[in-house]
């Protein structure tokens, strides 16, 4: 079991891109799940992200806050204006706009840890980065969603803040809980919390690619553009700025890395609770989820000869 387990987070990227091509080629299958049905999945990956983590993860917020300040201001501040940037010079309709500023404002995702562990980056600082950002999402996202997005689509800035709070930080709670009074189960259990993680992100982006595939096959090519740009300009300009602050090698690979995964399925989840109005909103996180775990990859191999040569 756990070597499947194991093959099955290592090779997270093909498994979310083999859920996006089945949902498009047979998306009648996957309709028979209700969208709702994102909510809970996010919230198992959220709540085996609390079992993850550790009380000591967060000491790097004050041992190096600094380093976490740095990467926390570039993830709320380059994803979100560059969601925006890209929206408007595509000129994307309302519904794709949100989706991709939804994607920009979220906080970082639990893949960029893993990623960042391959690239030999500064692990510390990305498992730092990602609680803190997380933390900080519950207000963030939907501020900066309602400042980007607000002027042409109503943004109920309350209700998404709770949404937040019950869909991430509840369950990620709970998780710390359950390793606080049952740490045995727990440390059983890590070895699988990779694989079922990786198995709920692709039954998200299922889900979201089986209700839009009809729309996506007719005009999806500019959204997936759209989204790979996104991604690859949050890396590149992560990089650039430790490399300006003249940051160690490992220390840039993190923030490059934290800064351009995104926690898509959040984005996913807030578009289907809040604006049902906007269908297609969903797309651009379901998009991404896929993207980034294969651009992931990428950057970590890159980053890993890098640092041998």
């Amino acid at each position: 079991m756990k070597r499947i387990c194991n093959y099955i987070s290592k090779y997270m990227a093909l498994l979310v891109l083999a859920a996006a091509l089945l949902a498009l080629a047979f998306p009648r299958v996957f309709q028979l799940v209700r969208p709702t049905a994102i909510n809970y999945l996010l919230g198992v990956v959220m709540f085996g992200m609390g079992l993850a983590l550790n009380l000591r993860d967060f000491r790097i917020v004050f041992s190096r806050p600094k380093d976490v300040l740095i990467g926390c201001v570039a993830q709320f501040t380059i994803m979100p204006l560059l969601a925006w940037a890209l929206a408007r010079l595509f000129q994307l309709d309302e519904a794709l706009m949100l989706g991709v500023v939804l994607v920009g404002c979220c906080p970082g995702g639990t893949a960029s840890n893993v990623i960042t562990y391959l690239a030999k980056g500064d692990l510390a600082l990305s498992v730092g980065m990602t609680g803190v950002s997380t933390l900080l999402a519950p207000l963030l996202t939907p501020l900066l969603t309602w400042g980007l997005a607000g002027k042409s689509i109503q943004v109920d800035v309350a209700s998404m803040f709770l949404s937040i709070l019950w869909v991430v930080i509840v369950p990620i709670v709970l998780g710390l809980l359950v390793k606080w009074f049952w740490p045995k189960f727990t440390e059983e259990a890590t070895d699988y919390l990779p694989a079922f993680s990786s198995v709920a992100i692709a039954f998200i982006v299922s889900i979201v690619i089986a209700a839009n595939a009809d729309k996506l096959l007719a005009g999806g090519l500019i959204i997936v553009l759209v989204v790979m740009l996104h991604n690859i300009c949050g890396l590149s300009l992560g990089y650039l700025i430790g490399r300006l602050l003249g940051l160690s090698d490992a220390k840039i690979r993190a923030i490059s890395i934290e800064v351009g995964m995104q926690n898509s399925g959040l984005a996913s989840s807030l578009a289907t609770i809040h604006f049902a109005a906007y269908p297609l909103a969903t797309i651009p996180g379901a998009i991404f989820s896929v993207w980034h775990n294969l651009s992931g990859a990428a950057v970590a191999y890159l980053y890993r000869r890098t640092s041998q040569e």
